[in-house]
């Protein structure tokens, strides 16, 4: 069961959503040493203690994480700035 789950819609086209996602990926691989790649429209992340994946759709984008022990207890901070940066590049 995921730790995380988020849904934000947007009214961007897939590229811009997509270019919008890899901005996000981009700054979360530079702060936390996260690991990304693409598989199709689902960007899937990992690195010691957490995993998951942002999910592309025509009009939202979703993210699941999940998060191991030790992370846990900073779940809150860490889905109020995934809430914050996902507002900030699809509202």
């Amino acid at each position: 069961m995921p730790s995380i789950d988020i849904v934000q819609r947007h009214n961007k086209s897939m590229k811009d959503a997509k270019a919008s996602v890899d901005r996000v990926a981009e700054k979360i691989g530079e702060r936390f040493q996260v690991a990304c790649g693409w598989k199709g429209n689902t960007l899937e992340f990992t690195r010691s203690g957490v995993n998951g994946e942002i999910r592309l759709a025509k009009d939202e984008v979703r993210v699941v994480v999940n998060l191991g022990f030790l992370l846990s207890a900073l779940k809150g901070p860490i889905e109020s700035e995934i809430h914050r940066v996902l507002e900030r590049e699809f509202a």
